[in-house]
């Protein structure tokens, strides 16, 4: 799952709020392009790094707190620190030193997809009363929010349906829609902007209708806008599933970073994530 996320967030980072005519003339799956904010090619983002976050924490099996899931998300970010995260948020990164004076001092009450670009791994969790409660509170430290909330547990039961084999891809909207009480929508078209409803919307669309990676991976950078969370997001849950075709260029793993939490990071901690299926 992790290494699948990765690729997604690095293909989609270099489309991330691009130029339609970027997107027309690069988006062929032949190469990974440049981040705007001079990401390099290959590289992932906020959203990898802050899922890494939540699967140690799963891995480790440390009591699911506030405080726990704060001092992860912040040691994650200063061992590793990368563009990609909002502008806002990577300042006040840099300036706290532990999750408890990120709990602190945040103002928590942001509707947009920032919890639920992180929420994938959380899906391994096989009790659904405790996944939605795992997903609601790793939420409520950044995005307190019932956009916020919702998004997170709709991704996490995603990637759960798949991971647990709990039918096909055609019941999955309705499935999630049933266990966060929300009507999600899996016919988006638009660009789609960093809301946590409209992401979860285009992932689930991409799941929905998709039948490989490389077409979720075409499909969701076409989308424009917040493009890595969305293929990072929909790739990992894909992963899990065959009902997708998981033949993938081979440059999107060759290429990716191999840096201390690079490929083989991801690949091993990704095999440890699974290990804790029940």
């Amino acid at each position: 799952m992790l290494l699948a996320l990765a690729i997604g967030d690095a293909y989609g980072a270099g489309f991330e709020f691009a130029e339609r005519s970027k997107i027309e003339q690069h988006n062929n799956l032949t190469h990974y392009e440049q981040h705007g904010l001079g990401i390099k090619p290959g590289c992932y983002t906020d959203d990898t790094q802050m899922s890494l976050a939540i699967s140690e924490l799963l891995i480790e099996q440390q009591p699911w707190t506030p405080l726990n899931i704060a001092n992860k998300f912040v040691s994650c970010y200063k061992r590793d620190r990368r563009l990609g995260y909002s502008s806002g948020f990577q300042h006040f990164l840099d300036s706290i030193e532990d999750g408890a004076e990120l709990l602190e001092k945040i103002n928590p009450h942001s509707d947009r997809n920032g919890a639920a670009m992180r929420a994938a791994p959380i899906g391994i969790i096989a009790d659904i009363a405790q996944l939605l409660q795992f997903a609601k509170m790793q939420a409520q430290i950044t995005h307190d929010t019932p956009e916020g909330i919702a998004s997170a547990q709709a991704i996490a039961l995603a990637a759960h349906y798949f991971i647990y084999a709990l039918g096909d891809k055609s019941a999955l909207t309705a499935f999630v829609s049933e266990h966060t009480a929300t009507m999600w929508d899996d016919t988006w078209q638009a660009e789609v902007p960093c809301s946590a409803w409209e992401t979860v919307n285009a992932v689930l669309t991409l799941l929905s209708h998709c039948d490989s990676a490389e077409q979720i991976l075409l499909q969701g950078v076409n989308f424009g806008g917040d493009v890595d969370t969305v293929t990072a997001v929909a790739l990992a849950i894909a992963s899990q599933s065959t009902q997708y075709r998981q033949t993938l260029p081979e440059f999107l793993t060759r290429d990716l970073e191999r840096g201390v939490f690079g490929h083989d990071y991801l690949a091993q901690l990704g095999e440890q994530l699974m290990a804790l299926k029940r």
